[in-house]
């Protein structure tokens, strides 16, 4: 698995406009410490707080994870070429409890992202996550515990959601074993 260096992209967005941490966090929401850790690859971001970066950039969460080339028609991505983004920190600066492979990088300008997030214990903390656009999630295996706008659904292997994705809302596992779901995340 190759690295997509994610905060060095974050980076050179930021410096390209000329705004400094303290610009970006008061707009965004996060502390400049979290925004540190993230440009310097310290730690990966969940998707959510990838999603609201993007958004405050005025760029696609793809531009974060695809190889700088022309724009395809499709995208191709192997098994061996994906890329896990480990230690995903909450803005609080705890560990969530799982990590995520985007399974579309080499589409540019598309209208979705896709990615396989493994839930792989149990969180400390019960925070939830909201962002624009809607979302997804098929349960490929395992059982999840679903946050949804102060709600617990369960999910069993086979099940899906569909949501708006504003809602808050947050994947954990239901029983403190692995759980991978297929999350599919419009624009």
């Amino acid at each position: 698995m190759s690295e997509f260096n994610i905060g060095s992209r974050i980076k050179k967005l930021r410096l390209a406009r000329k705004l400094t941490l303290q610009a970006v966090a008061n707009e965004t929401g996060f502390s400049t410490a979290l925004l540190s850790q993230i440009e310097n690859d310290n730690i990966s971001p969940p998707i959510a707080t990838l999603s609201k970066i993007a958004k405050f950039f005025d760029v696609k969460m793809a531009q974060f994870f695809a190889e700088p080339e022309e724009d395809r028609k499709f995208g191709i991505v192997r098994a061996n070429e994906r890329t896990m983004m480990p230690r995903v920190i909450s803005k609080e600066g705890s560990n969530q409890g799982y990590f995520y492979e985007s399974l579309s990088f080499h589409k540019q300008n598309k209208k979705m992202d896709t990615f396989m997030v493994t839930v792989t214990e149990k969180a400390l903390e019960a925070n939830t996550y909201s962002h624009d656009g809607e979302e997804f999630i098929f349960v490929m295996s395992g059982n999840a515990d679903f946050m949804l706008d102060d709600k617990i659904y369960t999910l069993c292997q086979g099940d899906s959601i569909y949501f708006d994705s504003s809602l808050g809302h947050r994947l954990l596992s239901h029983d403190g074993k692995e759980v991978k779901v297929l999350v599919v995340v419009t624009k």
